[in-house]
């Protein structure tokens, strides 16, 4: 079994541990998780396509979060749901497949750090340049904000990802419940301090430059705050950023708690359950803390909500109302 599957390149994936018992309420479970989030994360973006007045390049910059939080979510969910009527035995995938998933697992991963660095820059040059903010934030700019932060996630995980394809495989088995880095590297009976060392740099910079980013941003609007005392700028710098920094903790929680128990295999079993809720909580809770507490789209949402509501529940009353208005006329 060994060799016919280092030969023909096919990996055992390890996917979710359940019993036949509890594999239809699990697969309920994923699958409502997932149809939540692709339709919260969808409906937001199409949101702010065709609303002219979500035009605005906060609400551009936002974009790049449920994309993000779309790539995330079916990367992962619609293969675990999949595996989980399979006999752990069966849970085949091509180390091809695996190293494609695992790509976009790290670039999910990354761009969930860059995306929000980008959103609290804009934050920061509205509430401390409000007077400049259309001469800095123009379409130009935003589109280059953009590209940083999809260009670096593509380019530093297309670099670890090569490390790990160089190296020879002992090994079939993905002891995960996805392919990821550190999944792939360990098939290797070669050396691979390297690539443990490169992924670790990599996942410290990316956490540790976009904490202080954040940081940065967020002492700028704090100081602006407390100089001005101007409460009406007070009160829109708490409710613009509140949200921003809700979301980013999310991430950031649920990011570090899978990254360090990656690192104690006695743990193996907490960090596959991390890093599946990472996949699966920040895609949904997003669209839901951001969205909603977003004042323009809470708005629009409310406004579509009532008027389909209304046109729901009276359309009898709007067609007597038309006919009154024939019969007196012709009266």
């Amino acid at each position: 079994m060994d060799n016919l599957t280092l030969t023909n390149s096919i990996l055992l994936v390890e996917g979710l541990k359940v019993t036949p018992q509890s594999s239809y309420p699990i697969f309920i479970l994923l699958f409502l998780f997932y149809v939540f989030a692709m339709g919260c994360n969808i409906g937001l973006i199409i949101l702010i396509a065709i609303e002219k007045n979500l035009h605005h390049p906060m609400h551009f910059l936002f974009c790049n979060l449920p994309v993000n939080d779309i790539i995330g979510t079916t990367v992962i969910l619609p293969r675990l749901m999949q595996d989980i009527f399979k006999q752990a035995s069966d849970r085949y995938m091509t180390y091809v497949e695996c190293v494609i998933q695992a790509y976009f697992v790290h670039i999910f991963a990354t761009a969930s750090h860059t995306a929000l660095v980008t959103m609290a820059y804009d934050r920061q040059v509205a509430i401390c340049n409000p007077l400049l903010y259309t001469a800095i934030m123009t379409n130009k700019r935003v589109v280059q904000l953009s590209a940083i932060a999809w260009a670096l996630p593509v380019i530093v995980v297309a670099i670890m990802l090569g490390l790990t394809v160089r190296l020879s495989r002992c090994r079939y088995k993905i002891e995960n419940p996805f392919c990821d880095n550190a999944s792939l590297y360990k098939l290797s009976c070669e050396n691979v301090s390297i690539n443990n060392m490169f992924g670790i740099v990599y996942s410290v910079l990316a956490l540790s430059i976009s904490v202080t980013l954040m940081i940065i941003a967020y002492v700028r609007i704090v100081a602006v705050c407390i100089i001005s005392k101007n409460k009406a700028l007070n009160s829109k710098a708490i409710k613009t950023c509140s949200s921003h920094i809700a979301v980013y903790l999310i991430m950031f929680v649920s990011c570090a708690i899978m990254i360090f128990l990656h690192r104690f295999p006695e743990y193996s079993e907490n960090r596959k359950l991390a890093s599946i809720m990472f996949h699966i909580v920040p895609p949904g809770l997003n669209p839901i803390v951001y969205g909603l507490q977003t004042k323009e789209i809470r708005q629009k949402i409310v406004k579509l909500w009532w008027k389909k509501r209304i046109d729901t529940l009276w359309p009898v009353e709007k067609k007597k109302k038309k006919k009154k208005k024939k019969k007196t006329y012709k009266t």
